[in-house]
């Protein structure tokens, strides 16, 4: 053979080299992801309500909220403690991937998470919903779903003129509501979360809580805006009460 075609041809092949590997490395992902999906105890995902998905990926748990860990651009959320789902997920919709794998891979993801990603924060249909709503959304912004609403409950009462004072916000409920447990450790509130500070060992005072939760820092998210001053005042006055008795 002449030398300046097989200088042609091993020069093709070093240049196809890395586009193989990154092909196959991206396969056999999928694979694995597909397989514990498929044959695993979660199963495929199948049908499942959108917006009923983003309502809970937007909803905050006694274990965390998805939200407050991720970014999604279509939820409007902007968390860094767990992967850019928006990066994850665009690459492969760019190369043709269907929803129903990527749903697959987020619901396995849910029920086999990695630290400090708390296990099965959601379950059954819920979960599915959840995973359907990131595989649709995910690097599309927007992508023309809207959160489901659950409708107020309305009771028929008398027509008193007389307003009743609001009631005070219950601290622990709102650490509860804020999903602080998932990552503070605090046995007044019966967690044991280890990704931020043991708040039992830390004893902050009350000013230093609020700040922290009105701001957020390091991996922990701002919830101002997402908490009225009322319930930052609360949250912070339990913490600060309660910690390290």
């Amino acid at each position: 053979m002449p030398r300046a075609t097989r200088r042609s041809r091993t020069s093709t092949s070093l240049r196809r080299a890395p586009d193989l590997r990154r092909a196959l490395g991206i396969a056999t992902v999928l694979l694995a992801a597909l397989a514990a999906a498929g044959c695993g105890a979660v199963g495929r995902v199948g049908q499942g309500d959108v917006a009923h998905g983003k309502q809970l990926f937007l909803a905050t748990t006694s274990k965390g909220s998805c939200a407050s860990c991720h970014t999604l651009a279509d939820a409007g959320s902007k968390g860094t403690l767990g992967p850019n789902l928006d990066d994850a997920f665009s690459s492969d919709k760019s190369q043709g991937f269907s929803e129903q794998t990527m749903a697959d891979i987020v619901r396995g993801q849910i029920a086999y998470p990695e630290e400090p990603m708390p296990p099965n924060i959601y379950r059954g249909q819920d979960a599915r919903d959840i995973a359907l709503y990131v595989a649709k959304c995910a690097g599309v912004n927007p992508c023309g779903v809207t959160a489901e609403t659950t409708k107020p409950t309305t009771t028929t009462t008398s027509t008193s003129t007389a307003t009743a004072p609001a009631s005070k916000p219950d601290g622990k409920a709102v650490f509860a509501k804020a999903g602080c447990g998932g990552c503070h450790t605090l046995k007044a509130a019966g967690s044991s979360g280890n990704v931020g500070p043991n708040l039992d060992q830390l004893k902050p005072a009350k000013a230093t809580v609020a700040h922290q939760v009105e701001v957020g820092g390091g991996a922990m998210p701002a919830f101002k805006g997402q908490l009225s001053p009322a319930e930052i005042a609360a949250v912070a006055e339990f913490v600060s009460s309660s910690a390290g008795k």
